[in-house]
């Protein structure tokens, strides 16, 4: 039985509200997240259901598009980044027929990074993002973490608040097939023929990068700095790259939903914000498995598991991100003076929320140094600051500021 199949998915009425009113549908997000298994069970039988990942469709869909849409009433496509071509002949046919729910299209790149895509759909196609299961959907709940903060609230923690449960959510990650692993060395040989299958396969067709030796070892690289600002002449120079290609090697990642450049939240007062982007992976198993982070290792020493459980946070919130009634934008704070906040959230209004994660069940006054500066700075702005911790207990710290269990997160 398919795992993705298992757990209902936040995002399927948004897919179907978006095929009752829009021409195409895109579904993007990362292989093996479960984008096929949800088109399938969304779409009526009427509807032909093409892969590019089989090799005649693929064809076809390069060396004839229009003759491939011309005959398609309506259509399901399955990973249509490998044949970018077709989205032109999708746009001269449902320029002539604007029925809503023509074409609901999967693909496992940002197609709107690509240039010859990015125009071609405006106005025509609505895009929906599918990510690696949060660990709200694994539990069955409906509640969302952000919509829940910027109204002033924080969910009830979910089950299970224990180090050894947390442990367990954040090294196995989303991914359905990862988490139908039995045992964490079962996860890590998944996850390593995973990106093993990205790098040879799906590289090529979204970049121009032909030589993919150095692509292990700088995805390696990136996984040690996860959670730091990203330095691509340093990170570069580990694998024998120039800043400039790695900055592009690093595009490519970002396009297949592997990993994410996190912006810095400045006023434009703050001369003294440092303005690099920080590096988070969008799964906090995968960068477990290239780290070689096992269970055993965090129970007797939690020194490298702090950076995968930002991740984890920061994966969960982008989760949240995809099906919240809000808009939502996440960034990080940091300045000269080394006050850093993990994660700054902004709505459509200009509100904000901090959040601050910390591995262990104990607060201190230290650990709220990063949320005051961000309360001082935004003023009205700033809706509420969250120390997320492994704790049961939501407490109130005065100034909007609270601590809350990491289990809020799936509560």
């Amino acid at each position: 039985m398919n795992t993705a199949s298992l757990f209902p998915r936040l995002i399927q009425p948004r897919m179907a509200e978006a095929m009752s009113d829009t021409p195409v549908v895109l579904v993007a997000g990362p292989r093996q997240a479960g984008k096929t298994t949800l088109v399938r069970q969304l779409v009526r039988d009427d509807m032909p259901y093409l892969t590019l990942d089989d090799e005649l469709t693929l064809m076809s869909a390069r060396n004839d598009p229009v003759g491939l849409i011309r005959r398609l009433d309506r259509a399901v496509i399955d990973e249509v980044q490998r044949a970018p071509a077709l989205l032109l002949a999708i746009k001269k046919s449902v320029d002539e027929d604007r029925r809503a729910g023509r074409f609901l299209l999967t693909g496992s790149a940002n197609l709107m990074a690509m240039p010859t895509v990015a125009d071609s759909l405006a106005g025509r196609m609505e895009t929906l993002t599918l990510l690696p299961l949060s660990q709200s959907e694994v539990q069955g709940r409906a509640t969302n973490w952000l919509d829940a903060a910027f109204a002033g609230h924080l969910p009830q923690p979910g089950s299970s608040a224990q180090t050894d449960d947390l442990v367990g959510r954040v090294l196995r990650g989303g991914y359905p097939e990862a988490m139908a692993r039995s045992t964490p060395k079962r996860r890590t040989a998944w996850a390593r023929q995973y990106l093993d299958a990205i790098i040879q396969r799906d590289v090529r067709d979204v970049s121009g990068i032909e030589k993919l030796g150095h692509l292990p070892r700088f995805l390696n690289a990136l996984a040690q700095t996860t959670g730091q600002m990203c330095n691509y002449t340093q990170l570069g120079g580990q694998v024998g790259l120039d800043g400039k290609t790695a900055s592009s090697y690093m595009s490519v990642f970002e396009h297949m939903y592997l990993l994410k450049r996190v912006d810095v939240w400045a006023r434009n007062r703050l001369s003294r914000v440092v303005k690099t982007p920080k590096l988070q992976f969008v799964d906090a198993g995968l960068l477990a498995a290239l780290l070689d982070l096992t269970p055993d290792e965090v129970t007797k020493d939690k020194t490298r598991f702090g950076n995968v459980l930002e991740t984890f946070v920061f994966s969960e919130l982008l989760k949240h991100s995809t099906t919240a009634d809000g808009d939502y934008r996440m960034m990080y704070y940091r300045d000269a003076d080394k006050v850093e906040v993990d994660m700054v959230i902004e709505n459509a209004q200009g509100q904000l929320v901090g959040v601050e994660v910390k591995a262990s069940a104990t607060v201190k006054k230290s650990d709220l140094r990063g949320l005051k500066k961000l309360a001082d700075l935004a003023g009205d702005s700033f809706k509420m600051g969250v120390l997320l911790y492994d704790g049961d207990e939501t407490m109130p710290l005065g100034n909007g500021i609270w601590a809350a269990p990491l289990s809020t997160l799936w509560g």
